[in-house]
């Protein structure tokens, strides 16, 4: 998939979705393994998974620093990676929070409401000369509700990544690598 980032430049990414034990460090040798290779991690997100004792990594990786193929087959040489899905943008769910601070007086506050309202963001917090907006969504409508954001005065904003899944339509295809399978991928159908 190639994209354009906010800053201008062609970005060429995979989603992977990392399915991995969840034990002390494992967040840190899969982190220390892509640094250690010098590949370029655009985005990442962790949290515990369905199964318990197991955590999901999504890491959105810049294939330009590396082939996909070889990012695969590092991090299955780490003991804690169960489970490994190349993730389509075009055939999964991907989602986002934003959190901004944005500089603002009282005259100019409605164009900020105006502002979250038409991109459906939640105001959090109002203080004298700066209001806290968040906004859940796709990576694309944060990229494009930042922007807007930015011609007024970003005091602070953080994201927290990308998280996706696989959509659930009975045709969509999801490249499924295990530690097993002949050259360390299948292709299957998600049932």
């Amino acid at each position: 998939m190639t994209a354009v980032n906010p800053k201008g430049s062609s970005l060429n990414h995979h989603i992977l979705s990392v399915l991995v034990q969840n034990r002390p460090g494992v967040l840190a040798r899969v982190a220390s393994l892509f640094a250690r290779r010098g590949y370029n991690i655009y985005s990442l997100a962790v949290a515990p998974a369905e199964d318990e004792g197991m955590s999901r990594i999504t890491i959105v990786v810049d294939v330009d620093t590396a082939p996909l193929e070889q990012i695969v087959k590092q991090l299955f040489k780490l003991i804690d990676v169960v489970k490994i899905s190349e993730l389509d943008p075009r055939r999964s769910v991907e989602r986002e929070l934003l959190l901004a601070t944005v500089r603002v007086d009282v005259e100019h506050r409605s164009q900020i409401v105006e502002l979250a309202t038409i991109f459906e963001a939640k105001m959090l917090a109002v203080g004298p000369d700066a209001m806290t907006v968040s906004l859940e969504g796709h990576p694309d409508k944060l990229d494009d509700f930042e922007e807007l954001l930015s011609d007024r005065g970003i005091v602070e904003l953080q994201r927290t990544g990308r998280v996706a899944l696989p959509k659930l339509d009975r045709g969509a295809h999801l490249r499924v690598n295990t530690p097993n399978s002949p050259r360390g991928n299948t292709k299957g159908t998600v049932r």
